[in-house]
């Protein structure tokens, strides 16, 4: 805009110009060319302002909002982002270390009790890692009673293993509903400190009321943008518990028919 006004400036300086050099023809070159320099001097000044504003980063800009927003509310929605990422990082890494090849598993602890016996199966779940090897192990240490004990003592490490798998989850659940809930607290406070402050000033100033809102309802942006981070490391961690599940539900029927296999062979 301010490269339109200075080109439209030069031009309407030098039309001036042009007319005043009819009636003053020895003073008029001069003039015209002083206002001509003076308004390319401005222009070219436009110009280095313009290439000297560097663009706000994202980050700095976040740094802004968040120090807008007050530091008791936003420090506590913070803390809540903190927690709740460090414990959704903490399940998403102990599931993954969790997850085993089930088929191949199977086949290995199959192998070994066709060729070495119950002892040389339990060896197999004893080297292996995850929640399937533990229940595996725990049915074939119970074989030797019945196919009855060694179903229950499967079922019964089964809900164990599922515990130990969805520990810690409700905490993030709970970080997920606490961030938006204490945004909106900010919002209301904030609202109300605006009010006073409208109550105190006796008039109805829109700066005023424009940036009490503006404020208060940072606190709602960024909890909301917590909770929904959060929210999807939540969605991840249900899905892989849930996949895991699965397969100790399978495992669990394979070890049995093993079992039951071996027993009759027997």
């Amino acid at each position: 805009m301010k490269k339109l006004f200075s080109i439209m400036a030069i031009a309407a300086l030098v039309f001036a110009g042009t007319l005043s050099a009819n009636a003053t023809a020895l003073n008029a070159p001069t003039t015209s060319n002083t206002l001509v320099e003076a308004a390319t001097v401005t222009f070219v000044q436009d110009e280095e302002a313009a290439a000297d504003v560097e663009p706000v980063g994202w980050h700095q800009q976040l740094k802004e909002r968040f120090i807008q927003g007050g530091p008791l509310f936003m420090g506590i929605v913070l803390v809540c982002l903190i927690l709740g990422l460090a414990m959704a990082i903490e399940r998403i890494i102990f599931l993954n270390m969790s997850t085993t090849n089930t088929q191949k598993l199977a086949q290995n602890v199959e192998e070994a009790l066709n060729s070495g016996g119950i002892d040389a199966a339990k060896e197999v779940c004893r080297n292996t890692k995850g929640p399937v090897a533990s229940i595996y192990y725990q049915g074939l240490d119970r074989a030797d009673e019945s196919i009855e004990a060694a179903e229950k003592a499967v079922v019964a490490y089964g809900g164990v293993q599922m515990g130990q798998l969805e520990k810690n989850v409700s905490w993030v659940s709970l970080f997920i509903a606490l961030a938006p809930m204490l945004g909106f607290m900010g919002t209301v406070i904030g609202m109300i400190t605006a009010f006073d402050k409208i109550e105190a000033a006796g008039d109805m100033n829109p700066s005023l009321v424009a940036g009490g809102i503006k404020v208060a309802l940072l606190t709602t942006v960024f909890g909301l943008v917590v909770a929904i981070i959060l929210q999807i490391f939540y969605n991840y961690i249900i899905a892989k518990i849930d996949s895991i599940v699965n397969s100790m539900e399978d495992a669990s029927i394979t070890l049995i028919d093993m079992l039951i296999d071996y027993k009759n062979r027997k």
